[in-house]
C-alpha cells in the first residue's frame, strides 16, 4: 500500500510540475468572460421575447363578453 501511495504521489507531482512549466495555456480569462457575456445576453433576449409574447397574448380579445 505504501508503494502504491508513493507511486501515486510521484506521478501527481510530476504532472503538476509539467503543467507549471507550460506557459502557453491559452487565453482562459478572455474565453470565460466572452462565454459569460454571451450567456447573459441570451438570457436577457429570452426574457425580452417572453415578456413581449406574454403581453401580446394578454392583449388578445377572445370575445367572451368580459
Amino acid at each position: 500500500m505504501l508503494t502504491y501511495c508513493r507511486t501515486l504521489w510521484t506521478l501527481a507531482s510530476a504532472r503538476i510540475l509539467l503543467l507549471c512549466k507550460d506557459k502557453d495555456r491559452g487565453e482562459i480569462t478572455t474565453t470565460v468572460i466572452v462565454t459569460a457575456l454571451m450567456a447573459v445576453l441570451a438570457i436577457a433576449l429570452i426574457a425580452i421575447i417572453a415578456a413581449k409574447l406574454t403581453a401580446k397574448a394578454n392583449s388578445i380579445d377572445l370575445g367572451l363578453g368580459g
